[in-house]
């Protein structure tokens, strides 16, 4: 009788081992299992972004990070079609709200992570006195190039204008951009008398074009940049880890040195 109740204390225990074992295997397998991340960010951080993505790799060598750049607007949309994104980073709250709001980002991972602002630009060759906001709407400018109503960019510019009662007055001479990085473009190769941009994105642009001056103050919503984990994210552990991520030390010193401050 002793040996069988003996029997049966063994067969329990290899039993609940081998259960025990065959629990931890897959976890340490995943860890090291290759992961694609896809990442859609605005557009002025296309250059900080791959800056980072270098120094990930000494932390996540097993994850590779797919970028999408574009306006907000438009990654917003391509998210709402299902487009494959396991972070979404824009240039504005607006559309990580209205995302948050249709239920497709994970409204705990949303972090408020930089701070950025809006500036007036000339081609570094300008001879045009221009030194506001305001000169804009005056003979000064021909052509300005500015951000579309989808691009968080042009819609800070909005805001500014109309802060200035004078939004009217530069949508008639306005060229509009899909995004910031081709209102920059075209202020760098002259073909505009100025743009509207962020100051990271002035900054990135070297001695190509010259800052004449920031947004009037209170003349628009703050430019703030959130960051979140979609809720249809295929790897929702590895993309929290990267959006922590990007409040590292090594993250921050990347995104000053752009230019941009953290909120």
């Amino acid at each position: 009788m002793k040996s069988k109740k003996v029997l049966s204390l063994v067969l329990i225990l290899s039993l609940t081992l081998a259960l025990l074992c065959g629990c931890s295997a897959p976890a340490e397998q995943s860890s090291d299992e290759p992961v694609e991340l896809f990442v859609s960010a605005a557009a002025s951080l296309t250059d900080v972004f791959q800056e980072i993505a270098e120094s990930y790799k000494t932390v996540a060598p097993n994850v590779t990070l797919t970028f999408t750049f574009d306006s907000s607007g438009t990654l917003q949309t391509q998210i709402e079609e299902g487009a494959p994104a396991d972070v979404f980073v824009s240039a504005a709250q607006k559309q990580m709200k209205a995302l948050d709001e249709e239920g497709l980002v994970l409204s705990d991972s949303i972090k408020d992570l930089l701070v950025n602002k809006v500036v007036l630009i000339v081609p570094a060759a300008s001879t045009l006195d221009i030194t506001s906001f305001e000169d804009v709407t005056t003979d000064k400018v021909s052509m300005v190039a500015i951000g579309e109503a989808s691009v968080p960019v042009g819609q800070y510019t909005e805001e500014i204008y109309t802060y200035l009662g004078t939004w009217d007055a530069v949508k008639a001479k306005a060229n509009f951009g899909t995004n910031v990085r081709a209102v920059l473009g075209w202020v760098e190769g002259g073909d505009v008398d100025c743009g509207i941009v962020y100051a990271t994105d002035a900054a990135s642009s070297g001695d190509k074009v010259k800052v004449v001056c920031e947004a009037p103050e209170g003349s628009h919503k703050p430019v703030v940049y959130p960051a979140a984990v979609l809720k249809n994210a295929a790897h929702p552990e590895e993309a929290q880890a990267f959006v922590d991520y990007l409040s590292s030390d090594e993250a921050v010193a990347a995104f000053e040195a752009a230019g941009f401050a953290m909120n």
